[in-house]
């Protein structure tokens, strides 16, 4: 077949995949959707733009995602042709169970009836690289991009009002610690999923205050809606999780916001578009198209005055399954704390997903690669398998193609936007501890509680 030839039929398929997924958005997502709902001509897909050097190796791909505005930039990028414009018109974004049922669809892999790869929490992908979180089945993985920035926060139930659970819980502490011999049971707090993201964010927030996660409260994994009503009926009282779950609990008048995770550390890595290595080596050109389109989805999100359209296409029943109402808070960065604290406004505050104050949101940085890894030494997680720093960097190395996302951003045109560095620099929490990527040793050694 000539290259012409290859090429126009790519072209039929790219029109006719952007009108097909157009339809099933009007169809399937909003119901009767409001007019700017509708995918603009600006977002149509030009086949033309598409050299054939960069034509993707395949238009399909499966990724996997979770209801959280985590997942926003992936659900955009399907739904506004973004994916499509780039050659990827057979794009699946697929609604995961919960993490451990997305960790076991990326280890069968799309053709097992798995998926390809899609959102993850940190360090996801290294563990399944790894085999630590696959019963020992190494399944190599590859980080692509960050997906966002902040937009979480940690939850308090409501009978613990008026008992200095804030940001700041170090005249708390011995509240928490003394709730066994009070209440017959042990303070108890949840993430979504052990030795990630959502479980660093409150252990940090507890440690910071005096309070050791592994010997002074009950620290599990629990899904979202289940932790709601635990913290409905008087069994769960803390809880970390992505917007809009962590809303719910002051819009549903259940308890108050303790912190957002935009308060513990401004600006921090959240979670990442990951696939499985063997789909990138087969298909570098088609990754690259994923990451044109998501960057394009990102910059779309950003914008204020795409915010509630953002809101509508992700509440939908296809998605999120939400009231707009709920939603739309976090998007304005507008929340209320509850609990005599002054509320937020500024969208900064809430997810960002291009741009922050600090630079580039998406781009891949090893720095933060290495917190994740130096935060998982700092609890003793994987201690047979992630023995020392060199340890965390060789594993850094082989997972994180921060290449790739450099080539796609070129590719796109989005040369000003690439960071000089693979490093974001010193990090700074708002305890005053510092995370120094060129000298992960004094960061741990500056904390006061942890397993090393």
């Amino acid at each position: 077949m000539s290259n012409f030839s290859r090429f126009s039929r790519r072209k039929f398929l790219i029109t006719a995949g952007a009108s097909a997924a157009s339809s099933v958005f009007l169809k399937g997502c909003l119901g009767n959707p409001p007019e700017t709902a509708n995918v603009p001509a600006a977002d149509a897909v030009n086949a033309a733009d598409i050299s054939p050097e960069q034509m993707p190796e395949t238009s399909t791909a499966k990724l996997g995602y979770i209801p959280i505005v985590e997942s926003a930039p992936l659900v955009i990028a399907k739904e506004k042709g973004f994916f499509a414009k780039y050659g990827m018109t057979d794009v699946e974004v697929s609604k995961q169970a919960n993490w451990a049922s997305a960790r076991d669809n990326v280890t069968i892999g799309s053709e097992g009836g798995g998926i390809d790869g899609g959102q993850w929490q940190m360090p996801m992908p290294h563990l399944i690289s790894e085999g630590i979180i696959t019963n020992g089945r190494k399944v190599p993985m590859y980080v692509l991009a960050q997906l966002n920035t902040q937009g979480n926060g940690i939850a308090i139930a409501g009978i613990h009002k008026g008992k200095g659970l804030q940001l700041d819980i170090s005249n708390a502490a011995d509240y928490i610690k003394g709730f066994e011999a009070s209440q017959g049971r042990k303070f108890k707090a949840a993430h979504t999923f052990p030795n990630v993201n959502q479980d660093f964010w409150i252990r940090y927030w507890f440690a910071a205050g005096g309070v050791d996660p592994d010997r002074d409260i009950d620290l599990l994994a629990v899904p979202p809606a289940e932790t709601v009503q635990g913290m409905r009926n008087g069994s769960m009282d803390a809880f970390s999780t992505g917007d809009p779950w962590p809303y719910r609990i002051v819009a549903d008048d259940i308890g108050h916001m303790a912190a957002l995770t935009h308060q513990i550390w401004k600006f921090h890595p959240e979670e990442y578009l990951a696939m499985r290595a063997d789909w990138v080596d087969k298909n570098p050109k088609a990754t690259k198209a994923l990451l044109k389109g998501l960057m394009e989805a990102q910059q779309w999100c950003d914008k204020p005055e795409n915010r509630a359209e953002l809101v509508q296409i992700c509440a939908g029943r296809n998605y999120f399954n939400i009231p707009v109402a709920v939603l739309t808070p976090p998007y304005e960065g507008k929340y209320e704390m509850g609990d005599g604290q002054q509320a937020f406004n500024d969208i900064k505050a809430g997810p960002l997903y291009w741009k922050d104050d600090l630079g580039n949101v998406s781009y891949p940085y090893k720095s933060h690669d290495l917190w994740f890894l130096t935060e998982s030494m700092r609890w003793g997680f994987h201690r047979d398998r992630l023995t020392d720093i060199d340890t965390a960097k060789k594993i850094i190395d082989a997972v994180n193609r921060e290449d790739l996302w450099k080539e796609a951003a070129k590719e796109a045109g989005f040369d000003a936007d690439i960071p000089t560095s693979t490093s974001r620099g010193v990090e700074k929490f708002f305890d005053g501890k510092e995370f120094d990527p060129e000298n992960p040793e004094a960061y741990l050694n500056s904390l006061a509680i942890k397993k090393v």
